[in-house]
């Protein structure tokens, strides 16, 4: 979880829930009351009761793997000097989630794990989750994120190469990352199609890769061979902000699969939710996405 501050480039600033919020919220808002999201993660003991007071609006949204930290909520200020451009700094990053926190949560259809700070959890973690879902089939998205971000003495943020990269894709549904992640992740530097290739060769089904306003790409393995979809941008009526579009993008992805089953149109939809996203400012009104609620759109394409 992280307490974002925005500075826009003309100097107005915006303060609201960030990281792991977006995830949260984009599913609450895009599955039924039928579903449950069970989100895993820890919260500073100041921000902690008014968090779960704020997510008690969603009645699919299971608050009791949410724990109190002993130190601070994680604070992210992020500086636009355009509307793509930014400088993000991360402070109070909290200790890895354990092993423990995470396994009562494990019997579910899906794990989105959203790496908001990088450290979220270890490398060894994820082996454990791998283990405790694979015989059931359970699909694994990863949103790279901070994973590929190294932290300076000024708690800026900055590119650079992830240890043992292969080892974190290996054997998952999908693997998210930005063209800057993706162009920093390994010290190899690899185009998008040789990365692509690596990355479907680890037995993992989808690498998805967010272009911004350019829209996405997702590479697909079909029987052992790469297949590959672009998807354009989609023009929003008024750009507002895009923080939080890659955790929307992910989590509009989720949500879609495990109603369709599907990665092309899963990814199509996510692209538009993602898009959609960027009218509002930081997380404040981000309930908005209801419109995509999944029990009224899907029922809406299947009469088109």
């Amino acid at each position: 979880m992280c307490l974002d501050i925005i500075q826009f480039p003309d100097g107005r600033e915006s303060n609201s829930y960030g990281g792991i919020f977006f995830s949260i919220a984009t599913l609450a808002n895009l599955l039924g009351s039928g579903d449950t999201i069970l989100p895993v993660l820890g919260v500073g003991k100041t921000e902690y009761d008014s968090f779960v007071e704020r997510l008690k609006i969603y009645p699919n949204v299971d608050t009791s793997g949410i724990f109190r930290l002993a130190g601070q909520t994680n604070q992210v200020r992020l500086v636009y000097s355009s509307k793509e451009k930014r400088i993000e700094c991360s402070k109070h990053i909290s200790e890895p989630i354990s092993w423990k926190k995470i396994h009562p949560f494990l019997d579910t259809d899906m794990v989105l794990l959203n790496m908001i700070s990088g450290f979220d959890i270890t490398l060894e973690t994820l082996d454990e989750i791998r283990m405790e879902v694979r015989e059931k089939l359970v699909p694994i998205y990863l949103d790279v994120h901070c994973l590929a971000c190294g932290i300076n003495p000024d708690f800026t943020r900055f590119y650079r190469p992830v240890d043992r990269w292969r080892r974190w894709f290996f054997m998952l549904h999908g693997v998210q990352m930005n063209d800057d992640e993706a162009a920093n992740i390994g010290t190899e530097k690899f185009d998008d199609v040789t990365l692509a290739k690596h990355v479907l060769a680890l037995n993992t089904k989808a690498l998805h890769i967010t272009h911004g306003e350019r829209g996405s790409t997702v590479f697909i393995d079909e029987h052992k061979n790469m297949k590959r979809f672009d998807f354009d941008g989609i023009e929003p009526e008024k750009a507002a902000d895009t923080t939080g579009c890659g955790d929307v993008f992910g989590a509009a992805y989720c949500a879609y699969y495990l109603k369709k089953k599907d990665v092309v149109s899963s990814t199509e939809f996510a692209n538009r939710v993602a898009s959609y996203n960027t009218q509002i400012p930081g997380s404040k009104e981000i309930d908005k996405l209801s419109i995509f609620n999944l029990d009224k759109y899907v029922s809406q394409e299947q009469r088109v």
